[in-house]
């Protein structure tokens, strides 16, 4: 150590002046880079990447604090730290974002065509694409942004491409007609993922249609009345014996004029509705299931966009399926066929992404057959090869996994990787073979059977997961890359993606690299308001994480989540609430100016910091100690939110509080080499401190780091050697003689507090106990502004003396001399009174049933928490005046 750099330390922290000085210093000094090193063990970390259209969230500032205190930490105990970073092209995200800025400049997508287009996108993902990965390096994280990644590289796009390309081999892609969850705003497939279910408040409508050769009517139930232009079938169970004699019988479909049948199919619930079930097998699920059971025609009613088709009458061609529904609605009604109309209540997907009703579809489509893929993801999980924290997402994500259907992979966007098949388009001169698709990785210059150069390229691009699925393995670009970085270390993700990419990555990571992708995955909290709402840009109550650095600093934002955030549980969280990280920044900052600004006139020396040790230093360094023991604990187990309560105890409490101020008396002494050696132990372990604090709050304690001692040109705290623990150095005697200090000088501050003895007056005090040493004896005088100790076992408590019981020791404090006793008693008395006639008032709304079971919960259980705080109040002035008399 030597004299700081600066002779003025600034009296308050200001983050506005430090973080984007070091994080420049960082980047600068590449210090962030990893390269390949066999003499280091990697630590890998590869980001969840953000949407290119994505903005800074709270969510993404818990996740990625997360993945840099990991970093960070790693990074100081002599780790190959690496943390790829990058982005998703986030397909259809990015496509509506791409088409509602040219629809503003009145240009139409499909009018310039598909190349056009993704130019466009192109252009647009230049200039406001990865607007996110620049406001994530303000709140200090420390990825190797040399590596930084697209899922749209061409490296990576050959890679999603190649993947296709194999699997299509081993048989385990295949293209068939399946009914599909569609997105009518987006015109395209989506996965049963990103289908969010709402409770809806919609009508149950009960139509007749006649039975053809009798003067009857069968009554069927729907949810969904448009649908019914596409019914082919009416179905009732086997067993029910209302509809015995009418199975094998037709209708005739209102509207249509269709002929359809009615028969027997155990599928359909006999307590729902009327039992009889029309059967629309384009547009449900069960109903193309049993379509196909029963060989019913399917009759798609719908265009991609959710208009009715030519294969509905005339008069209700081309209109929105909302429009339609009401004019089937009214034509029932006015033709005498509408049986009645109930309130119904019942839960009806919607697009994540869109934001309307999907519609059941049947479509052609590219799918992935997941069986086989999935038994090594499980098994590894079930191994524990891959750990979960908390664990009890393996629930969650066994029973997905074990109840797993083939994933359709093909969304019928343009922005994306483009389906790698091609079909032969040769016409007269085609072979039998020619209809079987040509899947390649490069486009193919002819047909491999007949020759012809006419082909064309499949329409439909990847769904966005099946190019995130290969992030952790297809991020490194070389053999010798994936060799020394795959595995990763850690998965810090939300669990509302376990099954979109967790899952997936598992599987990914099995198939093609034959290993776990990552060996633990950390599913962060829910951030919500304050009254426990999901935070959401719809209900506007997400602050947005730049204001709140601008005006507490990204430490304080980091430490204050992190310090909220349990495991496993939804964080609660307003921007007021990073004050506490600021204060904690302004502790730690003014602790550390207090040693500096003595270092302008205390020379500190290295080779002093072990001589001259007393009482509390040994205390502070088996605390130290202790606490990293903990730390590491904490940490290892992926208990972070426990590991800030540690750091901030140790700092906040043992260091600030006590350690200081225990040293002020020697720092001021005569003797200039114990002051010099005091200085120069507390900045010693002051800088460990630093160090233990700094992967969650990197700027401040950078700052501080760099004051303490001149540096080398690169040199910075993020890649210093983290310090070890050093059990010898425990020393559990040092910490009990310390408690009891600590618990003495509280319970006189107490006392003083209680009495209204002021500050500034010396008191003495007796201490009845065997335990108490000359030493501890020393250290309470000066922390409690104490005249006079007396100690011993003999000693009694004197008249007219205020007194408190802690471990080990009796505690009197004489008050004669040092308030008036008389005004004293008064005031006690006066205020008893009136706690008394307080407590009465409020025992009696409490006895009153009426307010009990009438008023809200919250206010009843406020009301009693008052009361029990009054009554300890009342208890303690009883006691104090029971003292003074």
């Amino acid at each position: 150590m030597s004299e700081t750099k600066f002779s003025e330390i600034p009296k308050a922290y200001d983050p506005s002046k430090t973080e984007d000085k070091w994080y420049k210093y960082w980047l600068d000094n590449e210090l962030f880079h990893s390269e390949p090193d066999e003499n280091k063990e990697p630590f890998t970390i590869a980001i969840p990447p953000p949407n290119v259209t994505g903005m800074l969230t709270m969510g993404h500032i818990l996740n990625n604090t997360i993945q840099d205190v990991y970093t960070r930490l790693k990074r100081m105990q002599g780790f190959n730290s690496c943390w790829v970073p990058g982005t998703d092209h986030a397909s259809i995200a990015t496509e509506t974002k791409v088409t509602k800025f040219l629809e503003d400049k009145g240009i139409d997508k499909y009018e310039i065509g598909r190349e056009e287009f993704l130019e466009h996108c192109q252009e647009w993902k230049k200039e406001y694409g990865g607007i996110i990965i620049q406001q994530l390096k303000k709140l200090g994280v420390s990825c190797d942004w040399n590596r930084e990644r697209f899922t749209m590289d061409e490296d990576y796009y050959r890679e999603v491409i190649k993947a296709f390309v194999d699997l299509y081999k081993e048989g385990k892609i295949y293209r068939g007609y399946r009914m599909v969850n569609w997105d009518p705003a987006n015109k395209s497939a989506i996965s049963d993922e990103e289908v969010l279910y709402r409770t809806v408040n919609g009508k149950l409508w009960h139509f007749r249609y006649p039975i053809i050769g009798s003067d009857r009517h069968i009554v069927v139930a729907t949810t969904r009345p448009e649908t019914m232009l596409g019914d082919t079938g009416i179905a009732v169970n086997p067993n029910d014996e209302r509809y015995q004699d009418i199975i094998g019988k037709k209708v005739k479909l209102p509207i249509v004029e269709r002929e359809i049948p009615i028969f027997a199919d155990e599928y359909v619930d006999m307590g729902f509705g009327t039992g009889a079930v029309k059967v629309t097998p384009a547009h449900d699920v069960n109903d193309y299931d049993m379509g196909q059971r029963h060989k019913l025609e399917i009759v798609n009613i719908f265009n991609p966009d959710a208009t009715t088709n030519k294969n509905v009458p005339d008069w209700l061609q081309g209109i929105d399926r909302f429009e339609a529904r009401k004019k089937v609605v009214e034509w029932f009604e006015k033709n005498s066929l509408m049986e009645k109309i109930e309130d119904y209540q019942n839960k009806v997907g919607y697009s994540e992404r869109g934001g309307v009703p999907i519609e059941p579809y049947l479509s052609e489509q590219w799918f992935m057959r997941m069986d086989e893929l999935a038994k090594p993801a499980l098994d590894v999980v079930r191994e524990g090869k891959v750990k979960f924290y908390p664990a009890h997402w393996k629930k969650t994500y066994f029973h997905w996994m074990e109840n797993i259907s083939d994933w359709c992979i093909s969304r019928q966007l343009w922005w994306g990787h483009r389906i790698p098949v091609w079909y032969c388009m040769g016409g007269d001169h085609c072979k039998l073979e020619c209809k079987e698709p040509i899947v390649s990785i490069d486009p193919p210059e002819k047909c491999l059977h007949c020759g012809s150069t006419n082909l064309k390229h499949d329409e439909d691009v990847l769904d966005t997961w099946a190019s995130s699925w290969l992030w952790a393995h297809a991020i490194f670009r070389t053999e010798e890359e994936r060799k020394y970085y795959y595995p990763t270390s850690i998965l810090v993700t939300a669990p509302d993606i376990i099954f979109f990419w967790v899952a997936r990555m598992i599987m990914a990571g099995m198939h093609f690299m034959k290993d776990i992708p990552f060996s633990h995955v950390y599913f962060t909290s829910v951030i919500r308001d304050m009254q426990g709402r999901k935070m959401s840009k719809s209900l506007g109550n997400s602050p947005d994480p730049l204001d709140v650095i601008k005006e507490y600093g990204a430490d304080a934002l980091r430490f204050t989540v992190l310090y909220l955030a349990p495991l496993g549980q939804d964080v609660l969280f307003s921007a007021d609430k990073c004050d506490f990280g600021r204060n904690f920044a302004n502790k730690i900052w003014n602790a550390g100016r207090f040693l500096l600004m003595n270092a302008q006139t205390i020379p500190v020396k290295e080779e002093l910091k072990n001589k001259h040790i007393d009482f509390a230093d040994e205390w502070i360094i088996s605390r130290f100690n202790e606490t990293l023991a903990e730390f590491n604990n904490a940490m290892d187990k992926f208990e972070i939110n426990n590991a800030t309560k540690i750091v901030y105890s140790f700092v906040w409490n043992d260091y600030c509080d006590w350690y200081v101020e225990m040293i002020k008396n020697r720092l001021y002494a005569d003797d200039e080499e114990i002051k010099s050696e005091v200085l120069s132990r507390a900045l010693s372990i002051f800088e460990n401190m630093l160090k233990m604090v700094h992967p969650f709050m990197p700027f401040v304690t950078e700052e501080l780091w760099q004051l303490i001692s001149e540096r080398k040109d690169g040199e910075s705290i993020s890649t210093s050697e983290f310090p070890e623990v050093k059990k010898e150095l425990i020393n559990p005697q040092a910490d009990g003689e310390m408690e009891t200090v600590v618990n003495i000088v509280s319970a006189i501050r107490n006392i003083r507090g209680e009495m209204n003895i002021p500050p500034s007056k010396k008191i003495n005090v007796l201490l009845k106990s065997s335990e108490v040493s000359e030493r501890q004896v020393d250290y309470i005088k000066k922390l409690s502004k104490v005249e006079e100790v007396e100690a011993g076992e003999s000693v009694t408590k004197p008249k007219a003396s205020a007194s408190a019981i802690v471990k080990s020791a009796e505690i009197y404090v004489p008050l004669e001399g040092l308030i008036d006793l008389d005004v004293e008693r008064q005031r006690l008395q006066k205020e008893i009174t009136r706690l008394e006639g307080s407590l009465t008032g409020i025992e009696k709304k409490l006895s009153n049933e009426k307010f009990v079971n009438g008023a809200p919960a919250e206010v009843v259980e406020k009301e009693r928490a008052k009361q029990r705080d009054w009554q300890e109040n009342l208890r303690k002035l009883k006691e104090i005046l029971e003292n003074l008399n």
